[in-house]
């Protein structure tokens, strides 16, 4: 009689300890799984610069307005707004009014004095 009360009383223990166990090896699996998704390395991440940039070839100062080179396939919006600078400073703003020819466009000086050499942004 004995062995038969061990039997009942080891019994629900067995198996609690059986879906423990079972529970466990799937949480581990988890977080393996989890761990081999993770990137390798945490270098910097790199994106190209989109913003325009020209030189000024030829200003017109009784018309208020420049001549602007633009790399190949570059060309800004009509309307679109600049900055001049020179030596690092900003020195005008202009706004594109057109026409443009290759890489050439025209644009209005809205405020400030323009030279050739002079660099031109969007930014």
């Amino acid at each position: 009689m004995n062995l038969t009360v061990l039997k009942l009383k080891l019994s629900p223990l067995l198996c609690v300890l059986l879906l423990m166990l079972a529970t466990s090896g799937c949480f581990w699996r988890h977080h393996r799984a989890v761990a081999l998704t993770r990137p390798a390395s945490t270098g910097p991440i790199v994106t190209p610069d989109a913003s325009l940039s020209a030189r000024v070839i030829s200003v017109n100062t009784v018309g208020q307005f420049v001549v602007l080179n633009f790399p190949s396939g570059e060309l800004p919006k009509t309307e679109q707004k600049l900055f001049l600078y020179r030596a690092g400073l900003k020195t005008a703003e202009l706004r594109v009014t057109g026409p443009q020819s290759e890489n050439n466009t025209v644009a209005d000086i809205v405020s400030g004095e323009a030279q050739v050499g002079d660099a031109v942004r969007d930014q």
